[in-house]
């Protein structure tokens, strides 16, 4: 029997977060929803201009380009951190599971990824960098690991995936230790070996924790700004302009606060529409456990 005071109770109790959630979250949103339709610099006032931002939205080259930007980062660092990660979870798996080697891989991650980016755009520099130094020293030439069109992305790419790639793989490495051991043992009877065991069995079990480390990354990757702002600025030609970026740029930049509104809007629907398909097609919400 539930007693009326306990509902009240209950709700005591969920009110600091549910005020915090609206005042921090879902006033924002709605501010952000309307200022969507507005033309506004930050000093006059607001004015109603209707769908008018998100019409320019689509016929404007540069937000294209960097829905592209950002789609070729995501896939460079999802595959990245997921090759790394699943690796690194193996070995943490079948070799060793000691608290400070996990410890150990925590600490890039824990790192400030505006620290993390001085660190690598240092040891990147086209000309005092410590790795242009070591190929010079191999007798290749230099690399504008941030200043060349083709590798400026990629590097990018790598810079974040270093930090982030502990933290993989300790999710992937918690995935892992929820497959019975006696799974293992009646593979070992048959006769697999480890990697057919890794893909036909470790995988297969291990779907809801790839599908929540695919939904974490692709949205933390959409979410690409200090890195850019840091060692790029969005260069060289457009290279690097990813739609956080692009966002900033005409908040700030150009104090186009309507159609960055209208754009980051509409960043939140393109991540909804691939949370989604993502979910649905790894079908998260079921394990081969059961």
């Amino acid at each position: 029997m539930v007693n009326r005071g306990d509902g009240r109770l209950a709700v005591a109790f969920l009110a600091p977060v549910l005020i915090g959630f609206a005042v921090f979250y879902v006033y924002p949103s709605l501010r952000g929803a309307w200022y969507s339709l507005t033309d506004w610099n930050l000093l006059s006032e607001p004015q109603f201009v209707g769908l008018g931002n998100y019409a320019k939205l689509v016929g404007d080259p540069l937000f294209w380009n960097s829905l592209k930007v950002t789609f070729a980062y995501v896939a460079i660092t999802i595959a990245v951190q997921l090759v790394a990660g699943l690796g690194l979870a193996a070995l943490l798996h079948r070799l060793t599971r000691s608290l400070v080697v996990r410890s150990l891989l925590l600490v890039p991650w824990l790192v400030p990824s505006v620290t993390t980016a001085l660190l690598w755009m240092w040891l990147l520099d086209a000309n005092l960098g410590f790795l242009n130094h070591l190929l010079v020293g191999l007798g290749l030439d230099n690399q504008g690991f941030l200043t060349s069109p083709d590798l400026a992305l990629t590097s990018v790419a790598v810079i974040n995936s270093w930090g982030g790639v502990g933290y993989t793989a300790l999710l992937l490495y918690a995935g892992m230790l929820l497959v019975p051991p006696t799974v293992y043992e009646a593979a070992a009877l048959d006769g697999s070996g480890e990697v057919r065991t890794f893909f036909r069995i470790t995988l297969p079990l291990m779907r809801p924790i790839l599908a929540f480390v695919l939904v974490v990354s692709l949205i933390g990757s959409f979410q690409l700004f200090d890195t850019v702002a840091v060692t790029t600025k969005g260069g060289p030609v457009n290279a690097t302009r990813v739609v956080y970026y692009y966002i900033y740029e005409q908040a700030f930049t150009h104090f186009k606060m309507g159609y960055a509104s209208a754009l980051a809007l509409s960043l939140v629907l393109i991540l909804g529409v691939l949370t989604f398909v993502q979910m649905r097609l790894l079908r998260a919400s079921t394990s081969d456990l059961a």
